[in-house]
């Protein structure tokens, strides 16, 4: 089966672009030949700094052939029906058309459309230059004459040249006639602009791996990190020294090299007086380097890892001593960072806080810490933390944002206010907290253990979600500037991993008096959106978000972790033969009470009558009995937060709801014996609302 090779080769690509755009090219191109009727056998994507690059393998030669029946108007339609059926058709007349016969809705025209397989090099000349064309980067740019011209090519950087070619292993494979921006694609393209920058003649896949292989480019992103990786773990250990491993950096500089040379460089040992997060932060924001440690410690060692594009003759001796003094002059400004922010005080620092707006309707970052500090008091008796220390924590926790460290780094913050509070001899738990009231910042991040950590972090999150809900800026679709569906993430996961019992509209009730009169928040609203976001959160989990919305349609549902529990216990009784057959006992009560109060136009929302239910049949009796203990025991199992015992209680109430339905008329012809059999189901409703809002649960 013949394949097809095509490689577009540009200037530098961003290294964050890589990926994706690869992707993007595989997922536009195989999309368009299906949507045709080519299928394939595989496909992959390649992207190096200079090239994207696809193989697609197992094609067809030609297309099959398609016959297509196309239904049109009766006979005796308007000519506009009539001539949009033969142009849509691409017939020229009606004579062209079948005329058929309908028993019941008469006679009408078909067209009978046949189109031969086409050639797949023909549809590939057809479609890759409209691909190419409306390529979607983030962000493109024209260049030379031509880009003053309307419909100008736009490439993330100047395209250069295109490789296609199309044809089986066994013969020469065909070069996709087509062009894009004045350039034709043809089987020519470049190795390292360096290392081998003449022309190298390509037809096949096969050929052009190996071809560029020799040309000192690694075509494969996956296959240059693993070159990497390994060469530097390598160079590391024989100097008996540890590579600090980093994916986000090795993805990157394997983003920015064709050819990856592993060399190693140092730096002098005074500098490791600067806090190790510090001089890796220096040296791979501004170097792309990685870090090493002492071999068996935790101690960073005078070393670093570069990666070089060029085999250099001299073993690369020059670029690593060029790295080394740019890495030199960053530790020297790190380590002024240091010593100047060390002689001042955090708290000294908080009077700057009050000139930075925090935001022009919630205040300066000055204003909202005075709110945390207070929110961080109030919460610290409930999740067991010390309130003076939370609130000295919740003070201190964003003065590091205007040292001198932080600034160069924003990254670092949190962790040099760790450092400058344990310098000044804050309590160990404060300085914990300064770090840690930032997490869980993603879905893998660590959650907080140290109770004044808890405190603050839950402060922040609070305020920041309170805040910005007071003054109406809530996410919307896709859009969440301010991250607001993080931070709820971040409560939901502080709450359930640590097991705290918070009533959340209190919270929320305490952190919107802390805005006083700039806003006001809508705690319903809000309390919602933490219920959206726990169905998310547990969904992933496993759980359903069904049984979520069962349980928040109960009143008064803001104890997340009793939530999640009642949502576990409702889970694995549904999942028994009892509570399978008693929702679907609900489900039919509860579809007998809707249309029955919407004929009467009343709702059936009272007790039945005992001595009625007492005197009618013995499945009637049976199920008034069974409902009166289930739903009194359920009740007290729920008071005492004993969800499965609640379960068990309601599991009673199979076998009376299946003989009341089996035995029992509904709809008797006495009206006060079928008003009472109606309260009787109301009643049922009632009991599984202990528990859960049944009419939720779906099944």
């Amino acid at each position: 089966m013949p394949d097809l090779l095509l490689e577009l080769r540009s200037e530098e690509i961003p290294a964050r672009m890589q990926r994706r755009a690869a992707e993007d090219l595989k997922k536009l191109v195989t999309d368009a030949l299906v949507e045709r009727g080519f299928l394939y056998e595989g496909a992959k994507a390649f992207s190096t700094p200079r090239r994207l690059a696809l193989h697609v393998a197992g094609l067809p030669a030609r297309g099959e052939a398609v016959r297509e029946e196309r239904r049109g108007p009766r006979v005796g339609a308007p000519e506009a029906a009539v001539q949009g059926f033969l142009k849509g058709a691409g017939l020229a007349s009606l004579d062209q058309a079948q005329t058929i016969t309908d028993p019941k809705k008469g006679a009408f025209y078909l067209a009978v459309i046949e189109r031969p397989g086409r050639e797949t090099l023909d549809v590939l000349a057809e479609l890759l230059p409209e691909i190419i064309r409306t390529f979607p980067w983030p962000k493109a740019m024209r260049w030379g004459a031509a880009s003053a011209q309307p419909g100008a090519l736009r490439w993330v950087r100047p395209l250069q040249s295109i490789v296609a070619t199309f044809g089986p292993e066994t013969e020469t494979p065909e070069v996709v006639p087509f062009s894009v921006g004045g350039i034709a694609a043809g089987t020519v393209t470049y190795g390292h602009r360096f290392l081998a920058p003449e022309p190298i003649e390509v037809r096949r896949f096969d050929d052009y791996i190996q071809a560029l292989e020799r040309g000192k480019v690694i075509l494969d992103a996956d296959r240059r990190k693993d070159v990497i990786l390994h060469d530097a773990r390598d160079l590391a250990f024989a100097r008996g020294l540890d590579l600090v491993e980093d994916e986000g950096l090795l993805e990157e500089v394997a983003g920015l090299v064709e050819w990856p040379v592993v060399l190693l460089g140092s730096f002098d040992e005074s500098f490791l007086d600067i806090p190790a997060e510090a001089i890796r932060a220096t040296i791979r924001a501004n170097q792309k380097c990685f870090v090493l440690r002492k071999g068996g410690s935790e101690d960073l060692a005078p070393a670093f890892i570069l990666v070089s594009n060029l085999l250099a003759s001299d073993g690369g001796l020059a670029i690593t001593a060029g790295n080394e003094r740019v890495v030199r002059a960053r530790l020297s400004d790190a380590k002024f960072f240091w010593e100047t922010d060390k002689a001042i005080r955090l708290e000294d620092r908080l009077p700057k806080l009050d000139s930075i707006v925090f935001h022009e309707k919630l205040g300066t970052q000055g204003e909202r810490i005075a709110r945390i500090a207070a929110l961080a008091k109030e919460l610290a008796p409930l999740v067991g933390a010390d309130a003076g220390l939370a609130e000295r924590a919740a003070r201190l926790a964003k003065a590091d944002l205007v040292t001198e460290m932080v600034g160069e780094f924003p990254e670092l913050q949190g962790v040099m206010g760790r450092k400058y509070a344990a310098l000044q001899g804050e309590h160990p738990s404060v300085c914990a907290a300064i770090e840690e009231h930032y997490k869980p910042v993603g879905p893998s991040d660590r959650v907080p253990s140290d109770p004044v950590s808890i405190a603050v972090a839950l402060a922040d999150k609070l305020d920041t979600l309170v805040g910005f809900w007071a003054i109406d800026e809530k996410p919307t679709g896709s859009k969440d500037p301010y991250a607001l569906r993080r931070a709820a993430l971040g409560v939901i996961r502080l709450i359930l991993d640590r097991s705290l019992r918070l009533r959340l509209l209190d919270q929320i009730g305490a952190a919107d008096r802390g805005l006083a009169a700039r806003a006001g928040a809508d705690p319903a609203d809000l309390l919602a959106f933490f219920a959206d976001r726990l169905k998310v959160y547990l969904r992933d989990q496993g759980a359903r978000h069904d049984l979520i919305d069962a349980v928040f349609a109960l009143p008064g549902q803001d104890d997340l972790l009793m939530v999640l529990r009642r949502v576990e216990a409702l889970g694995k009784f549904l999942d028994t033969e009892d509570g399978k057959n008693l929702l679907a006992g609900y489900k039919r009560a509860a579809n007998i009470l809707r249309i029955e109060e919407k004929k009467d136009g009343r709702a059936y929302d009272a007790a039945p009558e005992a001595a009625l239910a007492a005197a009618g049949e013995p499945a009637e009796q049976a199920l008034a009995t069974a409902l009166a203990e289930a739903r009194e025991t359920a009740s007290a199992a729920v008071a005492r937060e004993d969800f499965a015992g609640a379960m068990q209680a309601l599991s009673t109430l199979r076998a009376p709801v299946d003989a009341f339905f089996q035995d029992v008329t509904v709809n008797a012809p006495d009206p006060k014996l079928r008003e009472n059999r109606l309260l009787l189901l109301n009643a049922l409703r009632a009991a599984t609302r202990e528990v859960a809002e049944f009419s939720k649960i779906e099944g």
